[in-house]
């Protein structure tokens, strides 16, 4: 039988009271939630792309720096699925039998911490490198997912706060030497067919001087 901790004891009453409130909730609003706990990474895709192609006007250094942040996504998940693989904390649901919005996963599917958490807040402080005004955007999404999955039912406060402590570790860590000094990289990239990707300007085709007759 494989060990599992039992995270209630941390602060299962604040989850319960949560899905609770959950329960007494008009049913439009747990929709919308349950569809953003749902669907609401694709969010931080989009901001994602919107960041790189505001950042390719910028230079390729910013065009870089702003490709590092979904690398910088999937090494958090990375990172936080190891620690889940580690702790092996059951879900709430399994631990309380409390009535959910969201289904109650299968005994092995971890709860800490959080996945989505951790994706949310390592897109979020990896975005504010390439523009401020995104990163806080995201910022308050990830703040969102976060509150969002505990409202479904599939996480503990715990496991969402150390997701997003996990998340927004990786991203710093990852991000600020990369920061510093992108534009060399950048440059040795340029000369191969990532060109595309860092630069918006079309590099200009010089006439071929053999192939041009002169006026007669």
């Amino acid at each position: 039988m494989m060990y599992a901790f039992d995270g209630s004891t941390i602060d299962g009453s604040a989850y319960t009271d949560v899905v609770d409130l959950a329960g007494r909730a008009p049913s439009w609003l747990d929709s919308v939630v349950s569809a953003w706990s749902t669907y609401g990474l694709g969010l931080f895709a989009v901001l994602m792309v919107l960041a790189w192609w505001r950042a390719r006007r910028k230079g390729s250094g910013a065009a870089l720096v702003a490709l590092a942040v979904p690398l910088v996504v999937v090494l958090a998940y990375a990172v936080n699925s190891g620690l889940k693989l580690l702790v092996r904390e059951d879900r709430p649901c399994q631990s309380l039998h409390v009535t959910t919005l969201e289904a109650c996963p299968a005994p092995g599917d971890w709860s800490f911490p959080s996945n989505h958490t951790a994706i949310a807040a390592a897109a979020a402080v990896a975005l504010f490198f390439v523009s401020r005004r995104i990163g806080y955007v995201a910022l308050v999404a990830a703040a969102a997912m976060a509150a969002s999955r505990v409202w479904v039912g599939a996480h503990y406060p715990h496991d969402v706060a150390v997701g997003f402590i996990v998340g927004a570790l990786v991203a710093a860590v990852t991000m600020i030497p990369l920061g510093r000094r992108p534009d060399r990289l950048a440059l040795r990239l340029e000369a191969t067919r990532l060109r595309p990707l860092l630069s918006s300007s079309i590099p200009r085709r010089e006439p071929d001087l053999e192939r041009v007759s002169t006026p007669r």
